[in-house]
């Protein structure tokens, strides 16, 4: 799966991931789930 910010590869595995929708996103890192925490619908579809 892919980071929905910077579009890096990501797993479960990672410590970072956030809530939206009823779905789970995963992120490379604190500063993507940051951006994302901040606007998530301008990251999903």
């Amino acid at each position: 799966m892919k980071d929905p910010v910077c579009k890096m590869e990501v797993n479960e595995k990672s410590q970072f991931k956030s809530s939206y929708n009823g779905r789970v996103y995963f992120f490379c890192s604190a500063a993507c789930k940051q951006s994302f925490d901040k606007n998530p619908a301008a990251y999903v579809k």
